[in-house]
């Protein structure tokens, strides 16, 4: 609040979020953070009633993450590849330690969900399990200098880092993608290849599966180009299932496999 409105006057505290440039939706978490003041302090005061107004997530192509992911510093470049293939909230993955990596299984563990969602083992590529053992261990979290380094830290090296490479790239659609844009690209890419809307709530560890529903139809897939590759022995297939390709067909004793550009 300014410190120009009195707090304590209800009629104040309305005219001057009614003003306010920001979102329905901020304004309604500013009045339910109210509203809670007022039953403390014994307040009159009737809530106010916004309507959110609902707006798919931004989903980049799969070059433009990857592009962003390999121009990035290497400490953030990490971060990124995490979130795109654990799908894991930007929080979740900056609270992430030591111990919840499994390089033998390549697995990691989110031990501190967020949201009151449920802990959760997800499987990752080699590659990334690789990325995060080469990182310096300087204290119990991967990413974290120390407890009280805050994540708003590393975003805003993030956005400066995506502003220069966005220029570069001359592609302002990079200039979209933020952490949380890698998580919503997780989700999207998982239910094309599953088509199990159950299973992408629990990877996300959504609570509710209303908010995994607008995954469904984000994309239109049927209009995309494909990258296709082919496998002769078990580890050429090993490879580009972990660089996110799958599974076409057989032919003439080779298999087929496709990636979205």
């Amino acid at each position: 609040m300014s410190r120009h409105v009195d707090i304590n006057s209800p009629e104040e505290v309305l005219d001057f979020v009614a003003k306010k440039q920001v979102s329905e939706a901020r304004k309604e978490v500013i009045m339910n953070c109210y509203a809670n003041y007022c039953r403390w302090k014994g307040l009159p005061f009737v809530k106010p009633r916004y309507r959110r107004v609902k707006r798919l997530p931004f989903i980049p192509l799969e070059n433009e993450i990857d592009m962003l992911i390999s121009a990035l510093p290497r400490k953030i470049s990490v971060f990124c590849q995490l979130i795109k293939e654990t799908g894991a909230r930007p929080g979740e993955a900056w609270n992430l330690k030591w111990t919840d990596i499994n390089p033998h299984n390549n697995t990691i563990t989110i031990n501190n969900p967020e949201k009151n969602s449920n802990p959760r083992v997800i499987k990752v590529s080699s590659a990334l399990i690789s990325r995060i053992l080469c990182l310096p261990r300087k204290t119990e979290w991967i990413f974290k200098p120390n407890p009280r380094a805050k994540l708003k830290t590393l975003a805003r090296k993030f956005q400066r880092s995506r502003k220069q490479i966005s220029a570069e790239l001359h592609n302002p659609r990079i200039q979209k993608i933020s952490f949380i844009t890698f998580r919503h690209f997780k989700a999207t890419m998982e239910y094309h290849k599953t088509k199990d809307i159950l299973h992408v709530k629990e990877m996300l560890g959504h609570a509710s599966i209303q908010s995994t529903l607008i995954y469904t139809h984000l994309v239109d897939f049927d209009n995309n180009e494909w990258i296709s590759k082919t496998a002769k022995t078990l580890k050429e297939a090993c490879k580009l299932i972990e660089a996110g390709f799958e599974y076409v067909c057989d032919f003439n004793g080779v298999k087929i496999f496709r990636k979205r550009k």
